[in-house]
């Protein structure tokens, strides 16, 4: 069967992602083995981002230009003080560099940040979750097996410090990579009495406590 021999020639192409670190505050690390070499090609996972979860593009321009990270945020403005439930999708093209301990290898890292989401009932955590990314290649002198990669519609240049256009080819069978799951402490909505009894509580003590100060040290004409 023609098409089970181009899935067997195309398998060996592998993704992996993780998230690194504890809390709201990630680092999101991709690494891709390549089924065949690409030289002189760039490599580049595309990923779409729940309204979850977002990339600081402000935290990311600081990066680039220290060479750190190089990366395509879509849209390139976004609210970081938004909660989850009114942000929306971002999509974001990470450029990937090669491993020195691999010649078929690449990988790069980019900060995450989790959105605070709404309360939940029974349950502390809301999960997020992060798809398997799809491996881009774009090479300008070089040939790729047409089985196992097809031209993708990608409007961005090879490179984060290239304006020129330049096409891009996609894997057309990858293996199933798992997905990410990040977990966000969230409020149990049975406490939002409690929450606001205390809030109000606290605000009150603290505008009695201003006002009492205002009152015994200030001076009014």
């Amino acid at each position: 069967c023609v098409t089970s021999d181009v899935q067997a020639a195309c398998r060996d192409t592998t993704v992996t992602q993780e998230l690194l670190k504890e809390g709201f505050h990630r680092d999101l690390l991709v690494k891709v083995e390549l089924g065949e070499d690409a030289g002189g090609c760039a490599v580049a996972a595309r990923m779409r981002l729940p309204p979850g979860i977002y990339v600081d593009p402000y935290e990311l321009a600081t990066l680039q230009q220290h060479n750190l990270t190089k990366a395509v945020l879509i849209p390139d403005v976004i609210d970081v003080e938004a909660p989850e439930y009114l942000a929306r999708d971002l999509l974001l093209l990470l450029f990937l560099e090669p491993d020195a301990r691999c010649s078929r290898c690449f990988r790069a890292a980019v900060p995450v940040h989790a959105r605070y989401h709404r309360p939940a009932e029974g349950t502390e955590e809301a999960l997020v979750v992060l798809e398997s990314p799809e491996v881009l290649l774009c090479c300008c002198h070089s040939h790729l097996s047409a089985e196992c990669w097809e031209p993708a519609e990608v409007d961005t240049p090879c490179s984060s410090d290239n304006t020129s256009p330049c096409q891009w080819h996609s894997a057309k069978y990858r293996p199933a990579y798992e997905e990410s799951m990040l977990r966000v402490p969230v409020g149990l909505r049975e406490h939002s009495s409690l929450v606001c009894a205390l809030t109000l509580l606290t605000t009150a003590l603290c505008s009695g406590l201003i006002l009492a100060a205002a009152c015994k040290y200030g001076h009014f004409s």
